[in-house]
């Protein structure tokens, strides 16, 4: 039976993935559990134009993204986070709370995921955050920024 994933499954396949499977399995497993629909016509060209506007909105997302980077050259992001008296900080800090504060701070919305930390923070002091995005749309070029991150005793 032919069938289209609505999700990823591990070893089986990727959402919008049209695939044949057992039909005990499509029915007994992936139906119930609405993992998977069957790959009629009117499904097949619905998951068509779905990935369609994917590739659109991921499009308009990059090109954000690039325009982010320009504006993001240069901002100093200040944390202030609680730390001993040698300057350790008790939790560090990481791409999460790097992506909320540059958010907070200057409307930017930059992906954790693009926030490049070879370690995370755990002590006071300045630091060069670099930015890598990947573009899709340039042929998988990797455009790169970076912004000052200023780790302040709370």
């Amino acid at each position: 039976m032919q069938v289209i994933f609505l999700q990823d499954i591990p070893r089986v396949g990727k959402k919008y993935d049209i695939k044949k499977v057992s039909d005990g399995y499509a029915v007994n497993f992936l139906f119930p559990k609405k993992w998977a629909v069957k790959a009629t016509a009117e499904a097949t060209a619905e998951i068509e134009r779905r990935k369609k506007e994917i590739v659109i909105e991921r499009e308009v997302r990059e090109d954000l993204l690039i325009k982010n980077l320009d504006e993001i050259k240069d901002k100093i992001i200040t944390i202030k986070a609680k730390a001993d008296e040698k300057g350790h900080l008790f939790s560090a800090i990481h791409e999460k709370m790097l992506a909320k504060a540059m958010e907070k701070e200057y409307h930017a919305q930059i992906d954790e995921k693009f926030i490049v930390l070879e370690k995370q923070i755990k002590e006071i002091g300045e630091f060069e955050i670099p930015i890598v995005i990947k573009t899709t749309a340039d042929g998988g070029v990797s455009k790169k920024s970076s912004f000052k991150l200023i780790v302040e005793r709370a």
